[in-house]
């Protein structure tokens, strides 16, 4: 995902420091213009919005304290946009634990996007955010040049919105895998079956970015299995919290960490229609798992 949001930031014209775990997966972005920054205080030495696309929350710690980390870098007022899927609480417990670190200098949104690496190459990513009016109209014009950033309250709101979306995402792939499956072993063309749906009721953005990849069995990354499990449990606790009964989200629980404990978490998304297919097919598939 950090790659080609860069590239994206990049095109529009803004100057773009980068820092990454693996200094390999920075060579493009480089060669693009990009400013590598050898460590993450270096970074924020260099920049007052400073974007955070790691898997979660704990990765990020990683990086914001010691010597090196980010809050050793700051100097002037900042702001930290958090681009992972991850828990509305602990956002906020990290707002205000990094406002604390650097006497209120560098203050936390939250913005989870949605798209995939698709939707990131494209630049259409949808941005969910939570945060203040002030900080979001400081960084819509960075956010923009990589999709569409929407402002849905105080700070934890756009992980609460992530979270709604990725019910969404799980239940709509868990749902074409079904019908995938179905289709192929009734005998019809499942690429012009998920045309037709793509033009009706079923339609969906999702349809559209996997639909190939359903119809090749082509399971190669673009969003990453496992996260799934994460961002249901996210789910989980905002459905709690709110005295919300949800039957469908217990069952995708239940589906995607399955899913993962068969070994199929480091794939893509798409590997539901593998796992659909195993759990009722010949011996040969089963053993596939």
């Amino acid at each position: 995902m950090g790659e080609p949001m860069t590239l994206n930031l990049l095109a529009s014209g803004a100057t773009v420091h980068v820092y990454g775990r693996t200094p390999a997966r920075l060579e493009q972005v480089i060669a693009a213009g990009a400013v590598s920054s050898a460590t993450p205080r270096e970074l924020a030495e260099s920049a007052t919005i400073i974007l955070s696309m790691l898997p979660d929350l704990p990765q990020l710690r990683d990086i914001l304290h010691g010597e090196d980390g980010i809050i050793a870098g700051i100097r002037e007022p900042s702001i930290l946009v958090i681009g992972s899927t991850s828990s509305p609480t602990g956002v906020r417990e990290l707002a205000a634990e990094v406002a604390s670190a650097t006497n209120g200098l560098l203050r936390v949104t939250d913005a989870p996007v949605s798209g995939g690496a698709d939707g990131a190459a494209a630049a259409n990513l949808s941005i969910m955010v939570g945060g203040t009016a002030d900080d979001f109209a400081a960084i819509e014009p960075t956010l923009s040049a990589m999709g569409k950033p929407v402002l849905l309250g105080p700070l934890g709101s756009g992980q609460i919105a992530k979270a709604c979306n990725q019910m969404i995402v799980a239940s709509t792939m868990l749902a074409l895998s079904e019908a995938a499956v179905i289709a192929e072993r009734s005998g019809l063309d499942v690429a012009a079956l998920l045309d037709v749906l793509a033009g009706g009721y079923a339609g969906s953005n999702l349809l559209e970015a996997r639909k190939q990849r359903l119809i090749e069995k082509d399971y190669s990354v673009s969003g990453v299995a496992r996260f799934m499990v994460k961002d249901l449990g996210f789910a989980r606790a905002a459905a709690e919290a709110t005295g919300t009964t949800t039957p469908q989200l217990t069952l995708l629980q239940d589906v995607y960490s399955d899913l993962v404990d068969k070994g199929l978490g480091e794939l893509d998304l798409s590997v539901a229609h593998a796992y659909i297919a195993a759990l009722s097919g010949a011996s040969e598939e089963r053993a596939a798992l």
